[in-house]
Parts: structure tokens; sequence; C-alpha cells
């Protein structure tokens, strides 16, 4: 079950944040009445599960003052089809940062409720900024929310001089334009508004499906308020480190590009793929894609119809997102096999990012990324990490360990990042993926140590993001989905090996 978002420091998947199942007004914070029960009305027809409810919550702006301005918080619920079943709430906690779980709702909730045999009433909500909720907008040009500008990758000679400038460009944009809507973003607020939903629907406690970035929000959710949890999953894990938040989050994407790619070179020299065949050998795969990539960086290719180019960069850009999903192997070999076609004639391949990243997109990532912690502010720092990640690293090209607007942004962070320990209920499900592109393995048995007997793990012998009901591996899904419906976990963390997984 993936949380499909374009945005987020981790999700780069190829839709924009998902219009919302709402009809909710985007408007600056405001003064008003304290939530009482929320008003319930048919979701948005054609954007919703069939059956679900939507409503919207008024939080706290600033919870330090309960009685201020608030923001509106888009929420969903379909309930559960098996009342004499039903045990309580199922969240389901996006990814991103920047994932609508309205929209996971509307696109995975169905396939929840059948999973968990109507146990829970599935619900979600927008995080703030997000969707149908209150809107932030930080009016970055657009050309600096181009992907693989907005991402800071390097030249190909490894400078990151552009980067330097977009990154304090947008940071300065943000602090003109953001507003207090803007500083409140962060993932301890998040834990706060789930919990005020989780009030607001009359839940003692709730039970939480997070993925990607939503392991993330769950873990401090659950660091924040231990008794309200219940049956809790965590599902493609991020490294927690306070020391280090953020910037580890993106540095993972380096050495997860290294671990999957494997995947896909076998894919890519099976001689089932006929005339898409891109090697004779999976270990052919790699040296001719950095070839490529490099072929690019000194000559880039036209799209027929667009005024984007087919740079390196671009490439490494698509390669990094099409790690995530096997569905999109047939899309990188051809475009792969398109750019190593000869002429100078334009490609008839589609433009795979023809589109900049939504203005709410790009404010959501950076004001949550940069307002949960503080990054370092030496320009050399980010030129030396990334000559070192280039090195190391060559799928990836230095652009995960390159500089972002946090370098330069104006506030610092409002609070101490939450540090994850072993204190609370053992009540927690990771599952995980070995070989996972965004969020991998190494990261998440640092999740695993930091909750210690508070989780067990299943690992999955699979690549790509997102693993239950997503993998198509039937041992970790029935690891999942019994937890949910029983409660019962593994004694102890445990392995479940290849099967099953989707070969489109």
């Amino acid at each position: 079950m993936r949380s499909r978002s374009r945005t987020g420091i981790l999700l780069t998947l190829s839709a924009a944040a998902c219009a919302t199942a709402l009809t909710v007004p985007a408007q600056a914070a405001a003064t008003a009445p304290r939530p009482g029960a929320l008003d319930w009305h048919p979701c948005a027809a054609g954007k919703s599960a069939p059956g679900s409810e939507c409503a919207t919550l008024p939080v706290p702006l600033d919870y330090r003052k309960p009685s201020g301005p608030t923001v509106d918080i888009a929420v969903t619920r379909l309930r559960s089809d098996r009342p004499e079943a039903r045990r309580g709430a199922l969240l389901l906690i996006a990814g991103g940062p920047g994932g609508s779980g309205v929209e996971a709702v509307a696109r995975e909730g169905e396939k929840v409720r059948r999973a968990t045999q109507g146990a829970y009433d599935v619900v979600a909500i927008d995080p703030r900024g997000v969707g149908g909720s209150t809107a932030v907008d930080c009016g970055v040009a657009e050309n600096d929310r181009q992907l693989v500008e907005f991402r800071a990758w390097p030249r190909p000679d490894g400078d990151i001089s552009e980067g330097v400038a977009r990154a304090r460009r947008i940071a300065e944009a943000c602090a003109r334009n953001g507003g207090d809507v803007l500083r409140s973003l962060s993932t301890r607020n998040e834990a706060r508004d789930i919990d005020s939903f989780r009030k607001a629907l009359g839940e003692r406690k709730l039970s939480a499906v997070g993925v990607s970035y939503g392991t993330y929000v769950g873990a401090v959710y659950a660091q924040m308020f231990p008794e309200r949890t219940d049956r809790w999953v965590l599902d493609s894990n991020l490294d927690p480190d306070p020391s280090r938040l953020g910037r580890t989050w993106l540095a993972n994407m380096a050495p997860g590009a290294e671990d999957s790619f494997p995947d896909f070179a076998r894919w890519a020299a099976d001689p089932a793929r006929g005339k898409d065949r891109l090697a004779e050998r999976p270990e052919d795969v790699r040296p001719m894609f950095l070839n490529l990539a490099a072929e690019l960086d000194r000559k880039p290719r036209a799209f027929k119809g667009s005024s984007h180019l087919l740079t390196g960069n671009l490439l490494r850009q698509v390669l990094q997102m099409s790690l995530y999903d096997r569905a999109r192997f047939p899309d990188l070999a051809a475009l792969v096999q398109a750019a190593r076609s000869g002429g100078d004639g334009p490609l008839t391949v589609p433009d795979p990012l023809p589109e900049p990243l939504p203005q709410r997109d790009a404010a959501v990532f950076a004001g949550t990324v940069c307002n949960d912690a503080g990054w370092p502010r030496d320009v050399s720092s980010y030129e030396r990490a990334v000559a070192a990640d280039r090195a190391r690293y060559p799928l990836t090209a230095g652009m995960p360990a390159s500089i972002t607007p946090c370098a330069f942004w104006k506030d610092e962070p409002a609070e101490k990042p939450t540090r994850i320990t072993s204190r609370g209920p053992s009540n927690i499900l990771m599952v995980q993926n070995l070989r996972d592109p965004a969020t991998p393995y190494h990261g998440a048995l640092k999740m695993r140590a930091a909750l210690g007997d508070r989780a067990r793990l299943v690992s999955v012998d699979a690549g790509g993001h997102g693993v239950w009901l997503d993998t198509g591996n039937a041992c970790s899904d029935r690891a999942v989905s019994r937890f949910l419906v029983t409660g019962q976990r593994p004694a102890g963390d445990v392995l479940c090996v290849a099967e099953g997984q989707r070969s489109k």
C-alpha cells in the first residue's frame, strides 16, 4: 500500500500531490470556534472510495495557544462494512512530506478494509498545507520547482553553485511568503493534529499504518502519545536519528539506489524482454546506464513537443523514481532505449517530468523538513559531501548529499527533534523490503534499534518502496493483516523470502 506523492523527499512518484476528495476552502489561519463533533458529509464523487465521508477539523495553529488562530485539517473516513467486527479506527499516515491521507483512503481504503476484515473504520488526514487542508505557498519560481532543479542535482563536474543559489532563492521566497502556516509545519504538529482527530472521532486509541515518511510521523506520535496507540504498523522505515534528521533521509537515497538497482538490471537483461532488452547480462546494465548518463551530461537530447532536455541528471532522477516500483521498469527501459538511439533528432518517448512541482508541494516539503531540525549552513560542507557521495554512489551522482533550502532557512526549529526510544507499549510492527531505494534497510534497522522491545520487524526479500498490500509478498501481507485484525505479532523478528513479486 503506497502513499503516492511526487513531492516529498522520499515519494517522488509520477503524480503530483493529488486532488483531494474534499471541498475545503484554502485559507489563511483564522480564529474559529473549538471543534465539536465532526460534520461528516459524502466526499466528492469520483475522488473517493464509494461510501466514504469527509469533514473539516479546525486545530490550533500553535498548540501553545489553544484559544488562538486555527487551521483547517481535511479528514476522511470509510466506515467498517462489518459493524459487528469493528474494533476501532485505523489511520493511514501518508508519506512525503506532502502526501495526502485523504487521497490514500480514496485510493486504498477499500483494499485496506477488505484486508482487515472490516475491523476498522479507515481514516486519514491531509496534513497542514496538503490537499484540502489550509493551503501554504512560498511563491517559488516555476524553474526552481522543476524536480531536477528542486532536488539540487550537481552539474556534471560536481559543481553545486547553481543549487546553492536556488536553495537560497527558495528559502528567501518561503521567508517572504510562507507566513505563520508555513512556520507551523512540523512532524510534531502533524502528530498533534492526528491526536486532535482522534479526540474528534471519539476514539480512546488509534491503530495506524504509516508508510515512508509516515513511519516517522507514526513513531513520533507513538513517542508523544504512547498511551493513545493500539496496533501500530510502520511500513518502509526512516532512520530516526535526531542529530541528522532530514539529512539522513536524503543521504540514504544514494545507497538505496545502489541496493535496488540490481533488481532493475536483472529485469532489463532478461531474455523475456525481447526487443526491449537492454543488455545480454545483468552485470552489463550498470556500466551501460552510467555511460549513457555521462553522454547525456555532455550532449542532452530534446523531447519532441517539449521544451525540456533529457540530461544526464534527468535520466538519473527517472531511474531513482523508477526503482520504487517494478511496474515502472518498462518506461525506464523505453527511455534508455530512446536515448541510446542514433541521430540528433528529438526523442519520441514522452517527457517523464513535464510539469514543475505544485507550489504547495514545494512549500510543505521545505517547511516540514527545515522546521523539524537545524541544518548545516556552511556551503563548503555540502561541497565536500557531494564530492564523496559522487565517488561512492555514482548512480545518484551526489544529489542526495547536496544542499537544500534548509541551509538558508530563516527560522530556527521551534522544538527539538523527537528522540525515538524504547519507552512505551510493545505494540509496533515494522515491515521493510531489503532493497528499498528510498528508505533503505540499514536505516530501518536504526528505527528498529531505537524502538527496542516495543517493535518486531518483518523483513522482506524484495525491492521497491512499500510493502503491505503492495509488494505481492503473501508472508508479509499475512503478518501485517493478522496483527491488525487479531493483535498477534511474530514472537521475534522474521524474514519473508521472495515470492510473488510483481513483474510487469
